[in-house]
Order: C-alpha cells, then structure tokens, then sequence
C-alpha cells in the first residue's frame, strides 16, 4: 500500500512559477514509475508528466513540454513538478499518481493504469 500526499500548489500570476511535491509512503516507493495529472473545472483529468522508477525516462504532455520538469528524489520518497511560465490553462487540480504496469508512452499517460492516487492540490494561475 502507498499513501500520497501533494503540495505546493497555489496562486500564480501568469509567467510565474511553482513546484509541486508529492511524499510517499511505503518502502518500494523506489521501483514505482510515477506521474502527474491534472483535472481542470468541468473537464477530464489529463496526464501531465511521467518519471520511471530511476529518474532515467520521463515524458511529457505536449501542452507542457519545456515548461515543467517532473523529477525524483528515492532517498527523501518524494516527485516534483517544476512549473514555469505558468500560463491560465494550466488552472487546475493537479494530482500525483503510481505504479502503472509499465513504462510505455501508452501505458502512462492513462490514468486508469496508476494504483495509488494523492488528494490534489490547486494550482490557480491568474490572467
């Protein structure tokens, strides 16, 4: 069993930034692939970023890519998400989640693949 619990999230004037973590419990926190999703108001969660279990492959969202970093620290049980020049799309419920199957593009980016979920935190970025 993993329990997550995200933070950092927050209010961000367009252009700004934030970084969210994400602590986990549970000693095989390090042979889980994990990731970040987000939900915005009235629309469908959406796969933000993925890391594999050693921080060697990651992927990213096209929305995303060269504006958020996802990275990972096994000794301290914790993911990241570096967010810059945040934009107002990027409102949302941002979520962490873990150890889909395998770490195949196709397999990551859907949310239905992931076992252990956080509770969110908001991320509102003003215009």
């Amino acid at each position: 069993q993993v329990q997550l619990v995200e933070s950092g999230g927050g209010l961000v004037q367009t252009g700004g930034s934030l970084r969210l973590s994400c602590a986990a419990s549970g000693r095989t926190f390090n042979t889980y692939h994990m990731a970040w999703f987000r939900q915005a108001p009235g629309k469908e969660r959406d796969f933000v970023a993925a890391i594999s279990w050693n921080g060697r492959s990651t992927y990213y969202a096209d929305s995303v890519k060269g504006r958020f970093t996802i990275s990972r620290d096994n000794a301290k049980n914790t993911i990241y998400l570096q967010m810059n020049s945040l934009k107002p799309e990027d409102t949302a419920v941002y979520y962490c989640a873990a150890a889909p199957s395998s770490f195949s593009e196709v397999v990551v980016t859907t949310g239905s693949n992931y076992s252990y979920w956080g509770q969110g935190t908001q991320v509102f970025v003003s215009s």
